[in-house]
C-alpha cells in the first residue's frame, strides 16, 4: 500500500510539473476591472450619441419650426407673377424693367415630352415626392462629389425652385440656413395647395431662358419661332436644360456649350425612359442651329423710350450685379435717385440741337448731375445718338484725360488743406522744366505772367504754377487728397503732368467737386436708394458721408473756382441769378500728330451750385482720326453750354437753392484791389509769399523770349483775357490781355493741356520729347 500510494504521488508530482504557472490572482481582476470599464465607456458613449441625436433632433425641429415661423408669404399672384426686376424713378414710377413681355401658357398647350424633358434634368421624382426629396439632396451631395451628375447637382426640387423664383434671391448671403429651412417649408406648403402639373407650369412661365425672354413659351417664339406644341423633342430638350445657364447655354453667343447641354437633356429623357437610347443618339446628331431664329422682334428693353435713361440703367444693373443680385432671376423692386425731368431735359441737350449746336452726330458727351448734399445720382447721359442700349457709357469711362479739372483736385486743394496757402499766396509763372528733365513746360501762348496769386493762377489756368505747386504739396500729400474724393489715384502713380490731367470719369468729377460745394464731405455716387425684394425684404442706401477736407479749403477753393467762371472764357455761362463755381478742362494734342491747330481731343466743364454739381465731357471716340478733333472756339466751348443749359433748368425751380457760400469762421477775409482774398484762420502765414498789391512790371518783363511754334498743338484764341481784378495795375492788365489763350479766352490754360503726359489716357501717342513718368521734384522750384 506504501508503495502504491508513493506511485500516486509520484504521478501527482509529474502532473503539477507538467502544468504551465498560472497567473496570480490578482491579474485577473484587474482584467475584470477593465472589462467592467470599458462596457460602461461603450454604455454611456452609445447613450450619449442617442441623446445628442434626439436633442439635435429636436433642436433642428425646432429651429426649422421657427425659421419656417417666420417665412414669407406666398400668394397665387407673386407665382403667376415674373421674376422681372422693376427700376423706380424718384417719384415712384417705373422706367425700366429686365426682359421682355412674357407669354404665359396654358397647362393644355404644353406638350407631354416637354413636361417630362424638364423632369429628367431637374428633379426625375417630380411626381413622386411631395416638395422636399432626402433621396434627391443625399444623391446630389454625392453627385456633386463623384462629378457623375447629368445635370442634377442641386439638391432643390422643382417646387423649391419656383418658391426661390417666387420670394426669395439668388444673392449669395442670401443662401442661409433660415432661407433653406424656409424654402423647404414653403414647398411642402405649396404642394398642398397645387398639383404637380399646375407648380410644372408655373415654373415654365415664369424662369428666365436668356436674352431678355421669361417663360418656356415666350422662349420656342424667341429662339424658334414656333408655339411649344410644334417644338422637335431636340427644341425640347434645348428649352429645358436653359434655365441652369441662360448666358452659358446661348445658342448664338456659345453653340457648343448650348449643344452640350441640350445632349445632356436627351441623355436624361433616355434615362427616364421618355425616348429611347436610339432617339436620343439620333436627336445628339441634329444640329443646335437648326430651326434657330436668326432675327427677333424689337423686345422692351430695346424700346426706343429707354434710350432716355440707358447710362443711368447702365450704372443701376452694374450696381446690383456688384452687390450680388442676379437681375433676371431675383425680381427686384429697386427704387433709384433718377429725376426724370432733370434726365429728360438732358437726354433732349444732348441729342437735339435745339439747346447746344453739336458739330455732327459723331461727336460725343458723357455727363452726370448729382446732388451735393446726399451724393445722390439724379441724370446721367453717357452717349448721344446712340443706335445700341446699354453699350459704353461715356460717363463713367475713366480712360480720357480731364485737362485742368484736374487743378483743384490734384494741386490747389491739396495745397490749402495741407499747406494753408492763402488765396492770394504768390506764385511764379517764368521758364520751368519738368523736374528730373530738360522738357520745358509751357502754356499756350508760351509766355509767362511772373508772380501771380493762386486765384488767378486757377482762374487763368496756368500751367507751370499748377505743376510747382504738385511738387511743393508732395505726391502723397495729393494723393490722400484725391482719394478722399472718391479717385483712386496712388501717389507713385502721380507724376509731374499729373497737375495738368488725370484719367477720370464725369462720375467721379461730379462726386468729388461736390465735396467742394457742401464743406468739405465726400459722398459716394449714390444711384440707388431702396431695394425690395420678392419676400419683400428691403435694404436701404445711404451714404452719411466722409469728410474729405477742412470747411476752409472748400470754401476757399469755391471762392478761387468762382473767379473761373468770371475771369475767363467760362464767363460765357455766367448769371447773377445763381451762384455757381467750376473749372473748365481742355486736352490738347502733342504737336507730332500734326492735328489742327489749336485743336483739342477732350474738352470739360464740371461746376456746380448749392442746389446741382454738373460734370461735363465731350470729345470723339476716335480723337486721332481727321475730322475728329475739337476746335478752337465754339467746339470747345461745348460743355459749358450743355452745363448752362441743364443747370439753368434745375435751378428753374423755385425751391433750387441758388445762394451764395457762405464764409465759415475757420476762414478769414482781406480785401486786395477790390477783391476779397481769404486765408485759414490760426494758420502761420509768417513765412508765406502772398500778393498783397498790384504787381508792377514792364510789359517785357512778362512775356517768354520763347515765341510760340507755328505749329503749336494747342488751343488758341482770338479773343483777350481780362486781368483778374485782384491785381488790376494798368501793366499788369497790358500785358494780361496780350496773352493769347489756350483754353479758348483764358489765358495760357490750354498749354497745361498741351503737356505730352496730359494726352494719354485718350490714345494719343506720347511725345519724343516727353519725361519717362519718373520725375522727381526739383530742388530749384520757386516759390
Amino acid at each position: 500500500m506504501t508503495e502504491n500510494m508513493s506511485r500516486v504521488e509520484r504521478g501527482q508530482r509529474n502532473t503539477n510539473n507538467n502544468q504551465r504557472p498560472s497567473k496570480p490572482k490578482k491579474n485577473n481582476n484587474n482584467n475584470n476591472k477593465n472589462n467592467s470599464k470599458f462596457k460602461r465607456i461603450a454604455k454611456y458613449t452609445i447613450l450619449g450619441l442617442i441623446i445628442l441625436f434626439v436633442v439635435g433632433g429636436l433642436t433642428g425641429a425646432g429651429l426649422f419650426a421657427y425659421y419656417a415661423s417666420s417665412a414669407p408669404k406666398v400668394t397665387n399672384s407673386a407665382l403667376v407673377g415674373t421674376s422681372q426686376t422693376k427700376f423706380l424713378d424718384r417719384d415712384g414710377n417705373v422706367f425700366y424693367s429686365t426682359g421682355s413681355k412674357r407669354e404665359s401658357a396654358r397647362q393644355s398647350e404644353i406638350p407631354k415630352e416637354m413636361r417630362m424633358a424638364i423632369v429628367s434634368i431637374e428633379d426625375r421624382r417630380f411626381y413622386k415626392h411631395h416638395g422636399v426629396d432626402p433621396r434627391r439632396i443625399l444623391g446630389a451631395a454625392f453627385a456633386n462629389v463623384t462629378g457623375s451628375s447629368l445635370g442634377l447637382q442641386g439638391g432643390s426640387t422643382l417646387t423649391q425652385q419656383l418658391i426661390k423664383l417666387t420670394v426669395f434671391s439668388t444673392k449669395s448671403s442670401d443662401q442661409t440656413l433660415k432661407r433653406k429651412a424656409q424654402e423647404a417649408w414653403l414647398a411642402l406648403k405649396l404642394e398642398k395647395q397645387y398639383s404637380k402639373n399646375q407648380i410644372l407650369t408655373l415654373y415654365m412661365n415664369k424662369v428666365y431662358m436668356g436674352n431678355g425672354v421669361y417663360g418656356m413659351k415666350t422662349a420656342a417664339d424667341y429662339y424658334f419661332n414656333k408655339s411649344l406644341s410644334d417644338l422637335t423633342v431636340p427644341q425640347m430638350a434645348f428649352l429645358a436644360g436653359l434655365p441652369q445657364s441662360p448666358s452659358g447655354y446661348d445658342p448664338y453667343d456659345n453653340p457648343k456649350g448650348a449643344t452640350d447641354r441640350r445632349n445632356e437633356v436627351l441623355t436624361a429623357m433616355a434615362n427616364n425612359k421618355v425616348i429611347s437610347q436610339a432617339e436620343a443618339k439620333e436627336y445628339r446628331n441634329t444640329p443646335i442651329t437648326d430651326g434657330l431664329a436668326k432675327e427677333h422682334a424689337s423686345l422692351d428693353t430695346e424700346d426706343k423710350a429707354n434710350k432716355v435713361d440707358d447710362a443711368y440703367i447702365t450704372s443701376v444693373r452694374n450696381k446690383l450685379t456688384d452687390l450680388g443680385y442676379d437681375l433676371n432671376k431675383d425680381g427686384l423692386v429697386v427704387q433709384t435717385n433718377l429725376n426724370p425731368k432733370v434726365q429728360q431735359r438732358a437726354y433732349d441737350v444732348a441729342n437735339t440741337n435745339d439747346y447746344v449746336q453739336w458739330t455732327d452726330d459723331m461727336m460725343q458727351v458723357g455727363l452726370t448731375v448729382t446732388d451735393p448734399n446726399n451724393g445722390q445720382v439724379i441724370a446721367q447721359i453717357g452717349g448721344r445718338k446712340q443706335s445700341t442700349l446699354q453699350g459704353t457709357n461715356r460717363a463713367t469711362n475713366t480712360n480720357r484725360s480731364s485737362g485742368s479739372t484736374a487743378k483743384p483736385l490734384v494741386d490747389y486743394g491739396p495745397a490749402v488743406e495741407n499747406l494753408d496757402w492763402s488765396t492770394n499766396h504768390s506764385l511764379n509763372d517764368s521758364p520751368y522744366v519738368y523736374p528730373g528733365s530738360n522738357t520745358p513746360v509751357y502754356d499756350a501762348d508760351r509766355q509767362y505772367m511772373g508772380n501771380i496769386t493762386m486765384r488767378k493762377a486757377l482762374a487763368l489756368s496756368r500751367n507751370i504754377p499748377a505743376i510747382k505747386t504738385l511738387q511743393e504739396v508732395g505726391y502723397d500729400n495729393s494723393s490722400k487728397f484725391l482719394n478722399g474724393l472718391g479717385i483712386p489715384i496712388k501717389s507713385d502713380e502721380l507724376v509731374a503732368s499729373s497737375a495738368i490731367g488725370i484719367d477720370v470719369s464725369s462720375e467721379q468729377e461730379a462726386a468729388a467737386f461736390a465735396a467742394f460745394d457742401n464743406g468739405g464731405t465726400y459722398y459716394k455716387p449714390q444711384y440707388i436708394s431702396k431695394i425690395t425684394d420678392q419676400s419683400g425684404a428691403v435694404k436701404e442706401f445711404d451714404d452719411s458721408g466722409k469728410k474729405a477736407m477742412k470747411g476752409s479749403t472748400a470754401f476757399m477753393l469755391t471762392s478761387m473756382m468762382k473767379s473761373v467762371i468770371t475771369d475767363s472764357y467760362a464767363k460765357i455761362i455766367n448769371t447773377s441769378d445763381y451762384a455757381q463755381a467750376g473749372k473748365t478742362g481742355v486736352t490738347a494734342y502733342d504737336d507730332s500728330l500734326n492735328m489742327p491747330d489749336g485743336s483739342a481731343s477732350d474738352s470739360w466743364f464740371t461746376g456746380y451750385t448749392k442746389q446741382a454739381a454738373i460734370s461735363v465731357w465731350t470729345g470723339y471716340d476716335q480723337p486721332n482720326e481727321e475730322g475728329h478733333s475739337l476746335a478752337a472756339g465754339e467746339q470747345q466751348f461745348t460743355p459749358l453750354r450743355v452745363y448752362k443749359a441743364i443747370m439753368d433748368y434745375i435751378m428753374s425751380d423755385a425751391n433750387a437753392d441758388g445762394s451764395d457760400w457762405e464764409m465759415p469762421n475757420s476762414v478769414k477775409s482781406t480785401t486786395i484791389n477790390g477783391t476779397k482774398e481769404y486765408s485759414v484762420v490760426g494758420a502761420d502765414t509768417s513765412a508765406e509769399k502772398v500778393i498783397s498789391q498790384p504787381v508792377r512790371r514792364s510789359s517785357s518783363s512778362s512775356r517768354s523770349s520763347v515765341q510760340p511754334s507755328s505749329s503749336s498743338s494747342v488751343p488758341a484764341s482770338s479773343s483777350s483775357v481780362p486781368a483778374s481784378s485782384s491785381e488790376s495795375s494798368s501793366e499788369e492788365s497790358e500785358s494780361s490781355s496780350s496773352v493769347s489763350s489756350s483754353e479758348p479766352s483764358e489765358s495760357s490754360t490750354s498749354s497745361s493741356e498741351s503737356t505730352p503726359e496730359e494726352s494719354s489716357g485718350n490714345g494719343t501717342p506720347p511725345s519724343d520729347s516727353e519725361s519717362d513718368g519718373n520725375e522727381q521734384p526739383s530742388s530749384s522750384v520757386s516759390q
